[in-house]
C-alpha cells in the first residue's frame, strides 16, 4: 500500500471518530503531495460539508469531478454536497447544481 493510501486510511479514522479538524489537516498533507488523490478530494469535500465550511466543500468535490469526469460516482457525491450547501445556507444556486450533477450522475452512469 502507497504511503499516501496508508494516510488516508489514518484520516478515515479520524473522520469515523469526528475528529475533524485533524482529518481536514491530514487530508490537506495529501492533497499537497498529489493533488490528483481523488479519494482525499471527496473526503475534505466530505468533511467541509461536516463542517459547515460549503464552499470549500464544493471546491474540492468540483476537482474530484474535474480529475475523473467519467466516474458517475463523484457527480452524485457533488450532488449532495449541493443539496447540503443549499440546505446550510438556502442559496437558491444550490439547487440548480445539484440538480445538474446528478443528471451528470446519470448520464455516465
Amino acid at each position: 500500500m502507497s504511503d499516501l493510501h496508508s494516510q488516508y486510511n489514518d484520516v478515515e479514522r479520524l473522520i469515523d471518530e469526528e475528529q475533524f479538524d485533524a482529518a481536514i489537516d491530514g487530508l490537506k498533507k495529501i492533497v499537497e503531495q498529489d493533488d490528483t488523490f481523488v479519494l482525499a478530494q471527496l473526503a475534505l469535500s466530505r468533511v467541509y460539508t461536516k463542517t459547515g465550511q460549503h464552499d470549500l466543500a464544493i471546491q474540492h468535490g468540483e476537482k474530484a469531478c474535474e480529475l475523473e469526469p467519467s466516474e458517475a460516482f463523484n457527480y452524485t457525491a457533488l450532488s449532495v454536497t449541493y443539496q447540503r450547501a443549499w440546505a446550510g445556507t438556502q442559496d437558491q444556486q444550490y439547487i440548480a447544481k445539484a440538480e445538474e450533477a446528478m443528471a451528470k450522475a446519470h448520464q455516465l452512469g
